[in-house]
């Protein structure tokens, strides 16, 4: 996205009252445009190809095609490779943000975000930063990847020592800066190391990297 430009926004949520309230949010500030709202998820996907968003907010529960299958269809069309999924949710611990966040979205916000707080999260969103909540995000996914039995990943053998360190340090929720000062690199050199890992692995964002590293076993849930 052009630094100049207006963050383009595309709301889907089944619920008109809802649907209304955060277009009309959203519309209100500065820099934000909001380009369209659709009421279920096969309408969420033909607008992403027909309008070209940067920032998807999307309700889980929706008729004809659900957001799930919506994030999905999204994650996998290269055409919207660029477009970030929001995914929209009534409560924190719900496996169906895990499922969502497995794939493709870049984070959630609960329905009863405080308004400051979602404008905050598109521009977050729309900058090119995953996480929403790093901590939050880290307990969704610790909550459901810790169900399943980790076991070896055969893409993060092509990780390098250096790169699975530096995964680490992403999943607990560590920025690029923050990641440099830990490992004493420079933050040009842990910028290239997560972008390497990105690369590697084909995720979409740290977001997936955070969800892949509990589901490889490559850090453990119940660390601090």
């Amino acid at each position: 996205m052009n630094p100049d430009d207006s963050i383009r926004v595309l709301v889907a949520d089944d619920q008109a009252l809802v649907r209304g309230g955060f277009a009309a949010l959203l519309a209100a500030q500065e820099g934000i445009e909001v380009v369209g709202e659709a009421a279920d998820g096969e309408q969420a996907v033909r607008m992403c190809r027909e309008l070209g968003p940067d920032v998807v907010l999307m309700d889980i529960r929706m008729p004809v095609l659900d957001g799930l299958a919506a994030t999905r269809a999204i994650a996998a069309d290269p055409a919207l490779a660029g477009v970030r999924v929001v995914v929209l949710t009534t409560f924190e611990l719900d496996e169906y943000v895990f499922e969502a966040m497995r794939s493709g979205a870049t984070g959630f916000l609960v329905k009863h975000t405080e308004p400051a707080d979602l404008v905050k999260a598109v521009r977050v969103v729309a900058g090119g930063d995953a996480l929403l909540s790093p901590s939050v995000t880290r307990r969704l996914v610790a909550e459901f990847a810790s169900r399943a039995k980790p076991g070896p990943s055969a893409e993060l053998t092509e990780l390098t020592d250096r790169e699975r360190e530096v995964m680490t340090l992403v999943a607990e929720g560590l920025t690029n800066a923050e990641i440099a000062a830990r490992l004493f690199l420079s933050p040009a050199t842990a910028r290239t190391h997560v972008s390497r890992i990105l690369l590697k692995l084909s995720a979409r964002d740290r977001t997936q990297l955070v969800v892949m590293a509990y589901e490889s076993g490559l850090v453990r849930p119940g660390w601090q």
